[in-house]
């Protein structure tokens, strides 16, 4: 790979960094030492920041031994330390003490990295109900800003936001434990304050059930937030007198679970992750619930932090971002794809007291869709299937295959079908327009486009209802389709889902909705490339491949997913691809059908700008009166040379 594609840190990728280290309860020597072997294996995997668990320096279940005076003192000597030894490691890390502030226990944790100790923060909320009886030993609420440790002046509060000195964008909290599962979140006030990334301190004893609910309480703040969320557990050293800890250790990035280890392991385990801050930043942009709060001078600190210039990528990259990898939340998806799709449609037919619809059913998969989408519309409201009009318009490209798909799918769900030629009108139109039918052209494709849609939308009126359209969000983004023809419908239920998704909820219907017979035909039409079928074949094969024209539509939804979901860089967006698809295509393929995604979006917007309604599906819609605002006469000049600077390094 190279150089130019190796510093993350110009993609906005932040390295983080969740320890559960080796530890014995009161033995503060052999703790840090144990924190200073994890730093220095971290250090060689430029990790930027790590966390440690709560009061890791003595273990949590010391109980009245924090009392001890010789336990407190040991414990400064401990974080002087590390401090000290701090200066040899390029990374901040983020450790557990308890300290003593104006004759006060306080469960705290140090900010600290390059010889310096940048805050303590101290823990708010003090558990003292079941197992836990912390308010036995430590306090909260000092109003105190300052502290005074090693000879200096030390920010001190559970409202301190650390701010890399380089660059403004990475910003970051801590909460110690339970300041996460209270009513009000430390977390949250922190989040207010422009802090992107939380780091926690924890000390969670294991039961049944508490893992799970523990994973899911991180997930949900980090999602809530918009942020990235680091959480580290004590491990299985601390005492088991009464409880056992597992050393649970958590990554996640706005909902998502980038890491995680929980293996009750007597030897040091942690995770590391990449966590990206411009896609936090992009989430935080969208969300408007944001405090406008300003930073007091008192809550800001600013920290030195090292770039993460690096070929390791730790995070991975999923090829289908629509699609769910887990098999029960895809089918999970599919069925709440395949209910907003018929709920949409079935909304706007009562609202026009219409009991038909048109539909162009072409073998294709995205007709396919439709078309089970018009039945299960029809289920739903309890109309006779007499109402949805099935067109098969055969033209100079339709092949035997799709041709007997489309006319078997549709009888063998009960509807009447109508077979339309186009040929002959094609052919006369064209005559009378003065274009040679032998040329092939652009102009022979699309008049077959546009006198389908002629036919469905006459039909249309024929039948006092209206025409279904079929074409979906990956051809919506690369302009796939014919301006005023199949562009055109009345409401199209296909609007909001891109063409990787279109298989899998197909497949999802053919397994649950429909018969043994219905789902033959469905996975023949599976098993078919896409292809719009507009030049002259021998009616055999399929001669046209639409992911020879626009390129693959793995590909192509993987740049929509970035591109508009998050507006990263074309450069982002192509090293991302070369993880991915690393052993699917070459980087010379990316490049060029990134580019030619680029220019189809751009050129094309105009088609968006007046597409039909229809229902928003997922995180991405196109439509003009949705997610996307955009201008049809915008330029792309800016975009095309970053590309050209792509091309210089492949």
């Amino acid at each position: 790979m190279e150089r130019n594609f190796t510093n993350l840190s110009d993609f906005g990728y932040f390295r983080v960094s969740a320890v559960s280290p080796e530890l014995r309860v009161a033995n503060v020597h052999f703790n840090v030492e144990q924190i200073l072997q994890s730093l220095k294996l971290l250090d060689e995997k430029s990790v930027q920041i790590a966390v440690f668990p709560e009061l890791c320096l003595t273990g949590y279940t010391c109980g009245d031994l924090f009392f001890q005076e010789t336990l407190l003192a040991e414990v400064k000597k401990g974080l002087e330390k590390l401090v000290e030894e701090s200066s040899k490691f390029n990374l901040i890390f983020i450790v557990g003490f308890p300290l003593r502030v104006e004759s006060k226990l306080y469960n705290c944790a140090g900010i600290v990295g390059n010889g310096k100790l940048y805050g303590v923060v101290p823990k708010t909320y003090i558990p003292n109900t079941r197992e836990f009886y912390e308010k036995r030993w430590f306090g909260s609420n000092l109003q105190t800003r300052i502290i005074s440790l090693f000879e200096e002046n030390v920010p001190f509060g559970n409202d301190l936001v650390f701010i890399s000195e380089d660059n403004s964008e990475i910003s970051f909290g801590v909460e110690i434990c339970q300041d996460l599962w209270a009513v009000e979140p430390i977390s949250t006030k922190l989040a207010n304050l422009g802090a992107k990334l939380i780091f926690n301190l924890s000390a969670s004893d294991e039961w049944i059930g508490k893992a799970e609910y523990r994973r899911n309480l991180v997930l949900s703040q980090s999602a809530r937030l918009n942020c990235g969320y680091i959480y580290a557990g004590s491990g299985p050293w601390e005492s088991t007198t009464d409880m056992v800890f597992s050393g649970h250790c958590i990554i996640a990035e706005n909902g998502k679970l980038l890491a995680e280890s929980r293996n009750f392991s007597f030897k040091t385990e942690y995770v590391v992750s990449d966590i990206d801050i411009q896609l936090l930043t992009k989430e935080r942009n969208y969300n408007d619930t944001f405090s406008s709060s300003d930073l007091s001078m008192t809550s800001k600190v600013s920290v030195k932090l090292r770039d993460l210039n690096t070929v390791d990528f730790f995070r991975k990259v999923r090829k289908h971002p629509f699609i769910p990898e887990d098999l029960l939340e895809r089918a999970s998806v599919c069925n709440e794809v395949f209910n907003i799709q018929s709920t949409g449609l079935a909304r706007r037919l009562l609202q026009i007291k219409s009991k038909d619809v048109v539909i162009g059913v072409s073998g294709g998969l995205d007709s396919t869709l439709a078309l089970l989408v018009c039945i299960e519309t029809f289920r739903k409201l309890d109309f006779p299937l007499s109402g949805i009009h099935a067109i098969i318009m055969p033209g100079f490209g339709t092949s035997k295959k799709t041709f007997t798909n489309a006319r078997q799918l549709c009888q063998l769900l009960g509807l009447s079908v109508e077979v339309i030629d186009i040929k002959k009108s094609v052919a006369l139109h064209l005559n009378e327009i003065d274009v040679d039918i032998k040329e092939q052209n652009l102009v022979f494709e699309n008049a077959q486009a546009r006198e389908r849609t002629q036919i469905l939308m006459d039909l249309a009126n024929k039948y006092n209802g209206i025409v279904v359209g079929t074409g979906d969000l990956s051809e919506i983004a690369l302009g796939w389709s014919t301006y005023n023809a199949d562009h055109m419908s009345m409401y199209n239920v296909n609007a909001g889902i891109p063409k990787t998704l279109v298989r899998f909820v197909i497949d999802w219907a053919s397994d649950n909705l429909f018969d043994n017979r219905v789902r033959k035909v469905l996975k023949n039409i599976l098993a078919l490339p896409s292809t719009p079928e507009l030049l002259q074949s021998d009616g055999k094969e399929i001669n046209q491949v639409t992911e020879e024209i626009v390129g693959p539509f793995e590909l192509n939804d993987f740049f929509m997913y970035y591109s508009v979901r998050y507006g990263f860089s074309p450069k982002k967006i192509f090293y991302l691809a070369k993880v991915a698809f690393s052993e699917c295509y070459s980087d010379m393929e990316i490049y060029k059908w990134l580019v030619n995604y680029y220019k189809r979006f751009f050129v094309n917007q105009f088609k968006r700008s007046c597409m039909p309604d229809g229902p928003k599906v997922g995180a991405i819609d196109l439509s003009p009166r949705g997610n996307w605002r955009m201008p049809s006469d915008a330029e792309y000049e800016i975009w095309t040379k970053e590309l050209e600077n792509i091309k210089s390094k492949v």
